[in-house]
């Protein structure tokens, strides 16, 4: 069974850094996509950062140049490196990835339990 297990969210100021954390267990055939999502109350999750199986990094335009999306295979973690927090970046903050699976035919999306980020003085 695959699991992801996310930590790092929290409270900070306006112009703050927090790094999200997303450790994923269990084991795969092959991981096509991993990322993050983010989902403000009432409204739908938007993308806002994912790693392509080619190792291409895509980030939604509100958010280029402030956060960085990384992977640690030796240590199966993705991260989020948020800087300069702003108080629209209050979310919560989901990482998900797509891959096929052990005796699978189709491609899975697994998602993790989700952190709240609050930027707020």
């Amino acid at each position: 069974q695959v699991q992801l297990v996310e930590s790092g969210g929290g409270l900070v100021q306006p112009g703050g850094s927090l790094r999200l954390s997303c450790a994923v267990s269990g084991r795969m055939l092959r991981i096509d996509d991993m990322g993050w999502y983010r989902q403000i109350e009432g409204n739908e999750r938007e993308l806002v950062a994912r790693i392509t199986g080619g190792g291409s990094r895509n980030y939604v335009d509100s958010v280029k140049g402030r956060f960085t999306i990384s992977r640690d295979n030796a240590n199966n973690t993705m991260y989020l490196q948020m800087n300069s927090l702003k108080p629209e970046d209050t979310a919560v903050y989901y990482c998900y990835l797509k891959a096929l699976l052990f005796g699978a035919t189709m491609r899975s999306t697994i998602w993790g339990q989700g952190t709240q980020v609050t930027v707020s003085s």
